[in-house]
């Protein structure tokens, strides 16, 4: 573990690039509902060996909000210690409580982690000012490079791009954004006031060719637990500027990407899975299984991209 302080970012950090996958926690179906790690294992095996840049564990697709600490910490160490370098590591370290944050983010320091995401807090609804306090306490509580999540539609606080350029002239540490608003004019407007200083990653599947059109660097998807190798070649064709190929490979992907937020992620995700074999359908409550016309949707729209139609 590097010296806490937020300093400086080591130079040998891998660049934050390409494809990261917003990994699922795999549970049991029994009561309980506890983690399978034997799972957790195979799908993220199954994600190194498709070559995506990164996994992002105990995000809110992996439910975070309904792991325990102790959960929470230890999906994040098995997930660093199964990796072994291999692929990057964003263990996710958000909480609505700065002092949480700063825990879950020093935790996975320790662990081992190359760098941390942080959500915008949630539900508290902190102004500007206190998401720059927030943020800068966080990055300056850990040494390895910090990702920003703003996804307003889930936590009801927006992240503008001038306070992000506050923060990242405080914080030398805060490196990228997940940018999940929906609004490819955002990143864009990253791009204008930071330029290559801060990282933009697509936090919507279905928006990353035009999300790199405008700057971004890659995407931390939700696809791509179930085509990770599919999603991280459409993720580098955008980012080689490879046009025509790169716009059929994203067309191809699209339906799956929508069929992925039928309903609440990662409920389709964690369906898709199951239809593949790879993992239980099991979310942890208040979440609940898709319903029958979800899951035939998942399954025409993965069908339809296997015979290679859009």
């Amino acid at each position: 573990m590097r010296d806490g302080g937020g300093a400086n970012v080591d130079p040998m950090t891998p660049r934050i690039e390409g494809t990261y996958t917003a990994l699922v926690t795999p549970f049991r179906d029994e009561p309980g509902q506890p983690i399978d790690w034997e799972t957790l294992d195979r799908l993220l095996e199954l994600q190194i060996a498709a070559g995506v840049s990164g996994v992002v564990p105990c995000g809110t697709t992996g439910e975070s909000p309904t792991l325990s600490h102790d959960e929470h910490a230890a999906v994040v160490e098995r997930t660093v210690k199964r990796v072994r370098g291999r692929v990057q590591v964003i263990a996710g370290s958000g909480s609505n409580s700065t002092r949480e944050a700063i825990a879950l983010s020093q935790h996975a320091e320790k662990a081992g982690a190359d760098a941390v995401m942080v959500i915008v807090p949630y539900y508290n609804r902190p102004t500007q000012d206190g998401l720059c306090l927030h943020f800068c306490e966080v990055a300056a509580s850990v040494s390895v490079p910090v990702v920003i999540y703003n996804v307003p539609a889930r936590t009801g606080a927006d992240l503008s791009a001038e306070t992000l350029a506050r923060i990242a002239e405080a914080a030398p540490n805060v490196v990228a954004v997940k940018e999940a608003t929906g609004n490819v004019l955002r990143a864009q407007k990253i791009q204008e006031i930071m330029g290559p200083r801060m990282t933009v990653l697509s936090g919507d599947d279905a928006l990353t060719l035009p999300m790199v059109a405008v700057g971004a660097r890659g995407v931390i998807s939700v696809t791509s637990n179930i085509l990770p190798a599919e999603t991280a070649r459409a993720t580098r064709l955008a980012i080689d500027g490879i046009g025509a190929e790169a716009r059929r490979a994203h067309v191809a992907l699209l339906r799956v990407h929508e069929a992925m937020f039928l309903e609440s992620s990662p409920s389709p995700v964690k369906a898709a899975l199951a239809l593949r074999g790879l993992a239980k359908d099991v979310v942890r409550p208040p979440l609940v299984r898709c319903t029958e016309a979800t899951r035939k949707a998942i399954a025409s729209a993965l069908e339809a991209y296997a015979r290679g139609q859009p």
